[in-house]
């Protein structure tokens, strides 16, 4: 198979799917399978669209703890996992493999780290990576070999981004990524940035100065507001930078592997899935 692998991020993709579809559509024992459901039709359609060698869907930890450690806010202001969709996180893995869709994780590390290393794992050997996510941290990854196919929060359809579609949409390249994430904040995993610092003076920065450290050294040269936000918080805007990296851990490279219909609708039989099983049972995934 010629295709690229397919690294998709799992934590986000049943996020979106539980608060997509509705809790009445319920399995066999009458808990919730909406974020299972959202989500299988939602690899299904990438994997028509896409034609992958190989489905590999990440897991990781919520917050990995060396970044709390570096900053205590990070993921603080995050709420619980519902209960209705924790244990659809647990049957996920069983669910895909029935698809001969992979899992990978790593316990010290969150999902988006694990699908970096594999697309530096699989840009090593030559092949092409399309990472799925709604997360843009991931937009370090962009690279020749390797594209976010981008999911809104609510939203339809994906946005493909590649390094020049990063550079338009925040003024520097992908390698600046965790550096212009330090300088203009996160508020989703709760980095808030440099003072007086929003989008535009970040990537002006970055651009001027190259990376965080020559924009904070050279603090002098900049007007006094700035000058004085990036003084007062250089020290905190390199540990964001640190959080904001992605890293690479450990982890195979898998096979190709064909999607099995057969075996996908046994399993959603299973779950109480039955239009679902229906229409894979017919050969039908869109």
């Amino acid at each position: 198979m010629s295709g690229p692998l397919l690294a998709v991020d799992g934590p986000f993709i049943l996020y979106r799917s539980f608060f997509a579809l509705p809790q009445s559509i319920v399995g066999a024992d009458r808990r919730p399978v909406n974020a299972l459901l959202g989500a299988t039709n939602l690899l299904l359609r990438t994997i028509e669209d896409r034609s992958p060698r190989a489905v590999v869907v990440c897991f990781g930890a919520e917050a990995a703890d060396y970044r709390v450690a570096l900053y205590p806010g990070y993921h603080a202001d995050r709420p619980p996992v519902p209960d209705a969709l924790a244990w659809q996180f647990d049957a996920a893995p069983e669910l895909f493999a029935a698809f001969g869709w992979g899992s990978a994780s790593a316990e010290a590390f969150e999902a988006d780290d694990v699908l970096h290393s594999l697309a530096l794992l699989e840009t090593e050997a030559d092949g092409r990576t399309l990472i799925t996510t709604g997360d843009r941290d991931l937009y370090q990854c962009a690279a020749e070999l390797v594209t976010v196919l981008y999911l809104k929060m609510g939203g339809r359809g994906v946005e493909e981004v590649d390094p020049a579609e990063v550079e338009r949409r925040y003024g520097v390249p992908p390698a600046l990524v965790p550096d212009f994430i330090a300088l203009r904040g996160d508020p989703s995993d709760g980095l808030p940035g440099a003072p007086g610092i929003g989008a535009k003076t970040a990537a002006d920065l970055l651009r001027r100065h190259g990376s965080l450290d020559v924009a904070i050294a050279r603090s002098d040269q900049e007007r006094p507001a700035v000058a004085a936000s990036l003084r007062n918080t250089g020290a905190e805007l390199l540990k964001f930078r640190d959080i904001a990296t992605l890293r690479a851990v450990e982890v195979d490279r898998p096979s190709d592997r064909a999607t099995d219909l057969v075996g996908g609708a046994e399993a959603a039989r299973r779950y109480g899935m039955r239009k679902l099983a229906e229409r894979l049972a017919s050969g039908d995934t869109a």
